[in-house]
């Protein structure tokens, strides 16, 4: 270990360790003068630390719909860790803000990222947190663009081997030291309690921070991780690949993925799974919350003859159950879990479903065949590989210090599985030795709910921190979570920990979530 590592170690130990209480605390430092902030061991410019009045916050991009959330004041500062010039001449730096709250309530929260990163989003901590916000609850709140500056998808950045490093991890963990000497210095005590919560590439990123820093976090909520991006894209490319041998050509001989099966076609899919599934949770409302006990073939919609309304064709079911499947090799090997049949696989609108082949853009060139086993030895390449996160699962240091993990998972995800998250979670119990897993981890699945949010018909609003924190704090373990969405307003279900689902108790108003209970 260099020098810098140790001293960071030491830090950490140090921060994390027999915090004073807060009676007894000394006294905190001026917003302004964190302009000056350094810490040995670390190149750190501070390009902004100014007072910020209360008020409306701007709801994020892909946020659900909800009712407005106001700030209250706070001193946000801004910087760069280790600026410097890599491959190609390309400038890079670890961007990063904290949001420093007048009234602090001793806790401190990462919000983790998105896609590739590259932008620093404003650090207010609203992912899962409810109708509120971490920062509008008194967290001091940190975010980050995880060592690099883009837009979109352009993965340009990992070619240089210390921003990719920095992307996969290192940049959480630098700007977790570095943010939690910051609040130190602001409030003259470091914090009580730590937090991670992300979604998608922040799933991934809480998931490291269990995984290679078991020291650094008291309580931590990843939302579908994307742990395996190289093989859920693999999984995608399945599924579209599917609808291929019956999608229509343009007149340039294009394939139109998108119209292998017709809006009627989807909704006769959609009809099929409610009307095998939907009452298993003692209530038909078209939610699935039985989710392991959904049992639907695509084979029963299937016509006795001639493709008529009402029915698929026999060239229609096979593909449907196809791209449901997942990927496997030519002996048979599952290189990526399927799909759980759930009521927003054929949305359209928004992130499109997984039989709406999201990832062959209309136009585009593409087979009907794939070769799987192909496909599988470029997902073990060096840049691929890099990310993977489903192989770390002795989590032995994390629950031994007292560590909360929650994950949630919509289960009409397309981009990342729930199944993957569902085996990932089953492994924690056999890998890291501790039983029950249930008594330090726990797992929530959320029906007709797409990628982090959103639905056509989905309860996707439900506060995870508060979870954590009760779970952290006063040894409160979730037992169910109440969810509600604004595709279903007035109606509210519990979220129950795997393998649990809600189930309607028999009486009692069938909108809201105290008439069902969590059941196996």
């Amino acid at each position: 270990m260099n020098t810098a590592s140790l001293r960071a170690a030491l830090l950490m130990t140090t921060l994390l360790g027999a915090l004073p209480a807060f009676a007894a605390a000394p006294a905190g430092t001026t917003c302004a003068a964190l302009k000056d902030f350094r810490l040995a061991g670390y190149a750190i410019e501070v390009t902004k630390a100014e007072e910020m009045a209360a008020g409306p916050a701007a709801a994020p991009p892909g946020a659900p719909p909800g009712p407005p959330v106001t700030l209250p004041a706070h001193c946000r500062v801004e910087g760069t860790i280790d600026k410097r010039v890599g491959r190609g001449g390309k400038p890079y730096a670890i961007g990063f803000a904290v949001s420093l709250p007048a009234e602090w309530n001793g806790r401190f929260l990462f919000q983790g990222g998105g896609g590739l990163n590259g932008t620093l989003a404003p650090p207010v901590g609203g992912q899962f947190a409810g109708d509120s916000s971490a920062l509008a609850r008194g967290f001091a709140v940190a975010s980050t663009d995880s060592g690099h500056r883009g837009t979109g998808f352009d993965a340009s950045f990992l070619d240089d081997q210390q921003s990719a490093l920095n992307f996969l991890y290192q940049a959480n963990a630098k700007v977790t030291v570095v943010a939690k000497e910051i609040v130190a210095r602001r409030y003259g005590r470091g914090p009580q309690h730590a937090y991670f919560v992300g979604c998608s590439t922040g799933g991934r990123e809480a998931m490291m921070m269990s995984q290679r820093f078991p020291d650094f976090y008291d309580g931590i909520v990843a939302g579908a991780p994307a742990m395996r991006t190289s093989y859920s894209n693999l999984a995608l490319r399945w599924g579209s690949t599917a609808l291929n041998g019956i999608a229509p050509k343009d007149d340039q001989g294009r394939l139109q993925t998108r119209l292998a099966l017709s809006d009627a076609d989807r909704k006769l899919v959609i009809d099929g799974i409610l009307a095998s599934c939907d009452a298993l949770d003692g209530q038909k409302d078209g939610l699935i919350f039985a989710t392991r006990s959904c049992r639907f073939d695509p084979a029963v919609l299937a016509c006795k003859g001639a493709k008529a309304e009402g029915c698929l064709s026999a060239a229609q079911v096979a593909p449907v159950s196809t791209a449901m499947a997942g990927p496997k090799t030519a002996e048979g090997r599952q290189v990526y879990p399927g799909f759980y049949y759930d009521t927003g696989i054929a949305n359209t609108r928004g992130l499109p479903g997984m039989l709406a082949g999201p990832m062959i853009p209309e136009g585009t060139p593409a087979g009907a065949t794939m070769d799987v086993d192909a496909a599988d030895a470029a997902a073990h390449d060096g840049r691929a590989m890099l990310g993977d996160t489903n192989a770390w699962t002795n989590l032995s240091g994390f629950q031994g210090r007292g560590g909360k993990l929650i994950f949630v998972h919509g289960v009409s995800d397309p981009w990342f599985s729930a199944q993957d998250t569902v085996q990932y979670y089953e492994k924690l119990e056999r890998d890291t030795g501790a039983a029950p897993v249930t008594g330090w981890s726990r797992l929530f699945l959320v029906p007709g709910m797409g990628h982090c949010s959103g639905g056509d018909r989905t309860l996707d609003r439900f506060n995870m921190l508060d979870a954590i924190v009760s779970w952290v704090e006063q040894k409160r373990a979730p037992d169910q979570i109440v969810s509600t969405g604004a595709t279903l307003p007035g109606v509210s279900r519990p979220l129950c920990p795997w393998p649990a689902h809600a189930q309607y108790n028999g009486s009692g108003d069938a909108n809201l979530a105290a008439s069902y209970s969590c059941r196996e």
